[in-house]
C-alpha cells in the first residue's frame, strides 16, 4: 500500500484516485470542485501525508500546473517526490525538475493515456526520471495500468522530461489513426454504393488490420448516431499534435500523416476558408472556372 497526495481530480484525476483506492492505496485528493475534494487546500492535503510524502500532480498544462508546482516547493520537504501526469510539454518537466531540486524534492515525468475509460481498462503509462525515483512509485504505476504483463501497459521511457515526450509522440500518432477513421467514414457516407455505412465499420472492429480501440470508439458513437449528426464538424486540439509537428521539424523527421492530420482539425474552424476562396479566385481568374458568389 502507498500513501499519496493528488491535486487535480478532474476526468482523469477523479477516476484515477478510484482506481488507485480500490487497489488498496491511500489517496489524499485536493481539488477546488468542494464536491469532490478531500482536503480544502493543497497545504491540507500535505499535512495529511506522512514523509517521505509522494504527490501526484494532474491539473492542466501550462501555468496551472506550474504555479501547482511552486507551491508543492514551498510545502514539500527534502527526500519527498512529485510526480507530473499531465500532459505538460516536456521542455517544462526540466525547469519543474530543477526548481523541486533546490529543496530536495525528486521529480518524476508520466505520460498518461486511457481517457474516461481507464478506471475500469487502466491506464497507459510512460515515465520519465531517475531509475529510483521511478522504482519508488511502481506499486502506483501497477494498480493505475491494465492488467497483465507490466511491459504492456507501463515503460520508464528515459530520465527526466521522456515520459512527457513519449506522451507528445503517442498523440500525434493518435492524431492520424483518428483522421483516417474520420475519412475513411466520409468517403462511405459520401458514396452511393456502401448503403450501410454504420455496419460496414462495425464489421472492421473484429478481424480486419485495421481494428484498434479507436475504431471501437467509432462504432459506439455511431451506434448512438448512426450519421453522426448531432454534431458539429468543429475539432479542437490539446497542444501535443503541435509539439509534435515541431519535434519533426527540429530532428528533419518527415511525419506527413500526423501533420495533416492537425491542419484538418485547423481547418474544422472554419466557418468558411479565406485560403479556399483565394484558391476559387486564382481558379476564376486564369481557367475562367466557375465559383459561388456569397449571394448565390
Amino acid at each position: 500500500m502507498v500513501q499519496l497526495g493528488l491535486v487535480g481530480l478532474g476526468k482523469m484525476g477523479f477516476n484515477m484516485r478510484e482506481r488507485l483506492r480500490a487497489g488498496g492505496h491511500e489517496v489524499v485528493g485536493y481539488d477546488r470542485d468542494p464536491q469532490v475534494t478531500d482536503v480544502s487546500s493543497i497545504a491540507g492535503m500535505v499535512e495529511k501525508l506522512t514523509p517521505p510524502r509522494t504527490v501526484w500532480v494532474m491539473v492542466p498544462h501550462g501555468e496551472p500546473t506550474k504555479s501547482t508546482i511552486r507551491e508543492l516547493s514551498g510545502l514539500l520537504e527534502s527526500g519527498d517526490l512529485v510526480v507530473e501526469g499531465g500532459n505538460s510539454p516536456y521542455s517544462d518537466d526540466q525547469e519543474n525538475s530543477a526548481l523541486l531540486a533546490e529543496y530536495g524534492i525528486s521529480y518524476v515525468d508520466v505520460g498518461v493515456s486511457g481517457g474516461v475509460w481507464g478506471a475500469s481498462n487502466g491506464y497507459g503509462l510512460m515515465a520519465g526520471g531517475d531509475a529510483a525515483d521511478v522504482e519508488r512509485v511502481l506499486p502506483v504505476f501497477d494498480t493505475l495500468r491494465p492488467e497483465g504483463e507490466r511491459s504492456r501497459g507501463f515503460a520508464h521511457a528515459g530520465p527526466v522530461g521522456a515520459g512527457h515526450y513519449a506522451k507528445m509522440v503517442h498523440n500525434g500518432i493518435e492524431y492520424g489513426l483518428m483522421q483516417a477513421y474520420a475519412e475513411g467514414f466520409e468517403l462511405l457516407a459520401a458514396s452511393d454504393v456502401v448503403t450501410d455505412v454504420a455496419g460496414t465499420i462495425k464489421a472492421w472492429s473484429h478481424g480486419t488490420v485495421v481494428r484498434s480501440w479507436l475504431l471501437d470508439l467509432l462504432v459506439r458513437a455511431m451506434e448512438e448516431d448512426p450519421e453522426l449528426e448531432q454534431l458539429q464538424g468543429y475539432v479542437t486540439d490539446s497542444g501535443e499534435g503541435r509539439w509534435t509537428v515541431e519535434e519533426s521539424i527540429n530532428n528533419a523527421v518527415p511525419t506527413p500523416a500526423i501533420t495533416a492530420a492537425l491542419f484538418a482539425r485547423f481547418a474544422s474552424r472554419q466557418d468558411d476558408s479565406p485560403a479556399m476562396k483565394a484558391v476559387a479566385a486564382l481558379r476564376n481568374q486564369f481557367g475562367g472556372h466557375s465559383v459561388k458568389s456569397n449571394d448565390d
